[in-house]
């Protein structure tokens, strides 16, 4: 391999002879921090394996802060193709070195040597010194190297990858499956409520699997817990930027994306077992209000013969939001509660947060004083912010003494009967906080292993997972022979090892029912298998057709729960009349018929990494147009195909499968809004009898396989059987069965080939179904063990069947009694979110609008920077104007009428005018539009308007004030400001600590004021006419912002209506 000369950095201390220094603060000499010095991982008996011959690096650090005396040295590197270049004592850039770790086909990166040493260790790796530890791989060097710069106290890496790459991944991330051209920040954040474009939710992978053009694969991890920006919006390019130092870790490329995920697995870890029981059905709410509602939804379940294994209990079953308490009124008696819920086949799932009441007295906040476990201020006191409790500290989880004690507190509150542990809120959310967290510079005193002693910012990313592993090990404290279930919000790369996960607060919208399907295919191409959204949507109610279209999907997810939020209206399955009913009670029992297939997969990704739900591209990664597909998914072998337009039924749908062959099945259950089901030529699947609950099932039950035989004639599968719960599989105490098919001649032989496990074949029959097209089958019984053969019929009886059995689904699809659409549901909070918002594009921005509330603005999305710089629910927030100085005054909740939409007129692409009635005579005017001769900027002229103003009111209206209030959101809360010139010309720079803040006369604007991203270096600038606006008001909110524009206050008449004419572009600073 060509040598290729390069300049290379080198400051004041040899690095591969000093220890690493002791991980400190940076802070006041009050922090109590302390960790101990370790040697460095870069010894001298690892130079070898480093590709380069020559490097002397010198550092040294000034209050916690890099600071490098700069000078060159000739160094001679195995890489072809570079010359890198020292730039200035601040700026670095090259390609990065390399080494191989774990195992074939994996490397770590780093911009140095230096930076080998620098790194923190790792959290994502489940042995940490695998990462640290070089392997013996000859001469290999890796198909993709990555460049570095190093500037401004952020490590930028770049991966180019050959045209025609596609990228996944990325964890928790709303909007579309492919993720070229978006961009996402790795932050956990409560984004109640999230959009498509929103950029940081409540989990952080910074990890990317790309799929090459020719169906191969690579992952990249970018292996650091802190805030990471994952830049994906230049074509098979792949940039990461982040504080140094830290390594980029990659995967492959190997021949598919499942050996990529297998890799990953070896490093990051696979899924815990789940107990089978986790695997049904879930109903929760926030929150059924005393166990009485509790055994009534129960009752309910088993009344109505709709499958369910578990009811969760949301925060409201504690006192006054106490963790490990319960509220002596409504749960008086949780251990009779769940002996109940036993009886009848059901779990029971508790809520704990983070937050812990600041309260003497109180035994866990006691307990927790006593051996100082809190997370600490900057000064070294505890950290306190509000959450529902009131006053909370937090647990320190980065602390081993921390993580014993709430593992403790969980073992001893399942003394209660708690089958299962929800933690929630740990971001960690705080309330009445700009950021919406708490602050980057709280202190936790960190394990050694972990990192030591750093600022909430190094592990502000690891709290929820560290947490979740503290519960985890808790609830193993509390039963050896038992099989933890812990659901999570928050996460990290590795999480799954400890946690389920769901998609957070989703909205009952169709949007989101669409985007469910590709968050949790992310997730699982992320290393986390076991996820689900809320089915029906948390937030707003559902229509019922909508919910029983969900619940069509959400039944195959690999984590299926239904839940819903305070003051929306019930969404137990029977709550949208008898038409959805019936859908739901189809749908979960396909899951229970599939439960031993699905069983199967979750043994697989916890022995093997691979996921449970993965996109349809794996059926053939090298075909592109299979790489977009976001309304399908597969289970192994299983083609799970849904329909998620609200206007289009399945039966109205074109399936597009992918090459090969793809037998349709159903088990006489087809009906419009459930998905059609297709099983993969070569594969066997096992199902089961569609029970009401896991406890139900026998293994003497009968058995079914589903048989699709290959253009060869032959099929094959497995079954893994164990107790469902415990640890004997661990031991043997199991049985995987391997089963075959094969045709010769007009036989089908279907036998096992192999088995695993110490357990003994149950006594059952065994019901063999071989498929053979648009849902035909070819049936024998038999018992398990024994060899079964089928005669297959003649090509033209084969012919016959299936035309038979398609007249037969396409009867039954008629059929079907279809839920009613109803796109109104009187409710509670967020009665209309199913209707769908009006869309604007220019190209540039990419609003969307809700003319039948309010007609406010809920998304203001800018293409080129991929910032969705507003986004809010349907029924708040967003962008709303009002008619008088009070808050949501008339105007903000009204019902608007478009009047006008043109698609291209006269100076403008695209423009919408609506008008809503605001009482006494009054009209609320609003016209959006996007000027031809400047794509970048979109306008919002606005006005009240007399419209049948009395004549004894002299002609003129009530005291009006025309207020637009757009609440606009913080993607770096405290990297964000608000700048502007006065009249006057003094300059101001808005903070969110000052508070809300008015400016008018001489302070007011003159005509523009913007909201500043430092860390994006980007700005939101609102340019409006001096002469309309007479006060212009700053208001800081929990990650948001308002930037408010008033009008004069006066009377209004048919010649003098008040209006404010202003616009929005996005603007690069410096």
């Amino acid at each position: 391999m060509e040598k290729a000369l390069f300049l290379s950095t080198i400051a004041s201390r040899p690095l591969f002879l000093s220890p690493r220094k002791q991980y400190t603060c940076g802070l006041s000499n009050s922090c109590s921090c302390s960790s101990n010095s370790r040697i460095s991982n870069g010894s001298l008996k690892k130079l070898k394996f480093l590709h380069f011959f020559h490097l002397d690096i010198f550092s040294s650090r000034e209050k916690g802060k890099n600071k490098r005396s700069v000078s060159t040295s000739l160094v001679y590197c195995k890489m072809a193709g570079y010359e890198g270049t020292a730039v200035t004592a601040d700026t670095r850039s090259g390609n990065m070195i390399f080494e191989p770790i774990l195992e074939e086909g994996v490397f770590r990166f780093d911009c140095s040597a230096d930076d080998r040493n620098t790194a923190f260790p790792s959290v994502s790796f489940v042995t940490p010194s695998d990462r640290e530890t070089p392997i013996l791989a000859g001469h290999k060097v890796p198909s993709y190297i990555p460049t570095f710069e190093c500037v401004l106290g952020q490590q930028i890496v770049n991966i180019e990858f050959p045209s025609g790459t596609s990228f996944y991944g990325t964890g928790e991330v709303s909007g579309q499956l492919e993720r070229t051209g978006k961009r996402v920040f790795t932050w956990n954040t409560d984004a109640w409520g999230y959009g498509p474009g929103t950029t940081s939710l409540y989990q952080s992978h910074p990890w990317v699997l790309a799929i090459l053009p020719d169906g191969g694969a690579i992952g990249i991890l970018a292996d650091t817990t802190r805030r990471c920006e994952i830049d994906l919006r230049k074509e098979s390019n792949v940039k990461f930027i982040a504080q140094p130092s830290y390594p980029i870790i990659t995967f492959g490329p190997f021949a598919s994306p499942t050996d990529v995920l297998i890799s990953m697995s070896h490093a990051t870890g696979t899924v815990f077992m789940p107990p089978k029981w986790s695997l049904g059905y879930h109903q929760c709410r926030w929150s059924y209000a005393s166990d009485a509602r509790v055994r009534e939804i129960a009752r309910t379940f088993r009344e109505k013969a709709i499958p369910c294994d578990v009811i969760w209990m949301d925060i409201d079953y504690m006192d006054g939001f106490r963790c490990f308490t319960f509220n002596k009124e409504r749960f008086p008696d949780p251990k009779c509660l769940v002996k109940d819920l036993h009886r009848d086949g059901f779990k029971g799932i508790w809520m704990l947060d983070p937050g812990i009441k600041c309260e003497k007295g109180y035994f866990v906040y006691d307990s927790g004083c006593e051996k100082d476990i809190w997370i600490q201020t900057a000064d070294g006191k505890p950290f306190t912010g509000e959450v529902w409790p009131g006053p909370c500290v937090f647990p320190d989880f980065t602390q081993s003494k921390a993580r014993l004690w709430w593992a403790n507190l969980v073992r001893d509150f399942t003394a209660n009967g708690v089958d299962g542990i929800w933690n929630d809120m740990n971001e960690p959310a705080i309330f009445k906080t700009v950021t919406k967290t708490m602050p980057k510079n709280n202190i936790h005193r960190g394990d050694d292993e972990l990192g030591g002693c750093q600022i909430h910012a190094h592990y502000h990313n690891v709290y929820g997972m560290l947490m979740a592993r503290s519960t985890y090990e808790g609830l193993r404290l509390a039963h050896q022979n038992r099989r933890p279930f812990v659901l999570t919000r928050a996460g990290f790369v590795g999480s799954q090892r400890y946690a389920a996960t769901w998609t957070g607060d989703n909205l009952s919208t169709w949007e989101h029912l669409h985007m469910s399907i590709s968050m949790v295919l992310q997730l699982g191409l992320s290393g986390q298998p076991l996820s689900g959204p809320d089915i029906g949507g948390f937030a707003g109610n559902a229509t019922p057709k909508l919910f029983g279209r969900w619940m069509g999907v959400g039944s195959l997810f690999p984590f299926c729960r239904g839940h819903s939020e305070a003051d929306t209206n019930d969404h137990e399955p029977w709550s949208f009349g008898e038409e959805c009913e019936e859908v739901c009670r189809l749908a979960l029992k396909r899951r229970y018929r599939l439960l031993p297939h699905i069983y199967t997969l979750f043994y697989v990704a916890h022995t093997r990494g691979i996921p449970v739900a993965t996109p349809i591209l794996f059926a053939d990664s090298k075909d592109p147009e299979l790489r977009t597909r976001d309304d399908s998914f597969m289970l192994g072998p299983l083609l799970v195909y849904a329909s998620t337009c609200h206007d289009q039924e399945l039966d109205h749908t074109q399936h597009r499968l992918p090459k090969g062959i793809w037998l349709s099945f159903d088990f006489e259950d087809s009906h419009p809004d459930l998905p059609a089901l297709y099983l993969k030529g070569g594969s066997i699947i096992p199902v089961g009898p569609p029970y009401q609950h896991v406890g139900e099932a026998n293994p003497t039950d009968d058995l079914s396989l589903l048989v699709a035989l290959d253009e060869h004639g032959k099929a094959e599968g497995i079954l893994f059987e164990d107790a469902g719960d415990g640890y004997e599989y661990t031991k043997g105490g199991y049985l995987l069965t391997t089963y075959i098919a094969k045709l010769q001649s007009s036989i089908i032989t279907v036998s096992i080939s192999k088995t695993e496990g110490l357990w003994k074949r149950p006594n059952r029959r065994l019901h063999v179904k071989l498929l053979l097209g648009g849902g035909a089958m070819l049936e024998a019984w038999s018992t398990d063990g024994e060899t079964v053969q089928l005669t297959m019929p003649s090509e033209n009886e084969v012919s016959n069947m299936v035309l038979a059995s398609e007249k037969q689904y396409k009867i039954r699809m008629e059929s079907a009694i279809k839920i009613p659409a109803v796109d109104i549901v009187p409710g509670h909070k967020g009665v209309e979110l199913s209707r769908t918002p009006v869309l604007m594009n220019s190209g540039d921005w990419l609003l969307k609008v809700v003319p039948w509330i309010g007609g406010r603005i809920i998304s203001m999305e800018h293409g080129p920077s991929g910032i969705q710089w507003l986004h809010s629910r349907v029924e708040i927030s967003g962008y709303e104007e009002y008619s008088g100085t009070e808050y949501r005054s008339a105007g903000c909740t009204e019902e608007y009428s478009i009047i006008e939409r043109d698609l291209e007129q006269a100076g403008e692409i695209e423009s919408l005018k609506l008008e809503g009635d605001i009482g006494g005579g009054l009209v609320l005017r609003r016209g959006i539009s996007f000027p031809k001769d400047d794509r970048k900027v979109f306008r919002i002229e606005s006005g009240i308007v007399a419209r049948k103003v009395g004549a004894g009111s002299g002609g003129y209206s009530r005291l009006v004030c025309l207020r637009v209030h757009p609440t606009f959101s913080l993607l770096h809360p405290t990297e964000s400001c608000v700048e502007f010139t006065s009249v006057d010309g003094s300059k101001h720079e808005i903070w969110p600590e000052s508070g809300e803040q008015v400016f008018e006369g001489d302070l007011l604007p003159n005509g523009e004021w913007m909201l500043v991203d430092k860390c994006l270096g980007l700005a939101l600038v609102n340019r409006f006419n001096n002469n309309e606006v007479c006060k212009c008001l700053v208001h800081w909110g929990t990650g948001t912002v308002n930037l408010e524009l008033w009008s004069e206050q006066r009377p209004v008449s048919n010649q003098s209506p008040l209006q404010i004419c202003h616009e929005y572009v996005v603007r690069a600073i410096s």
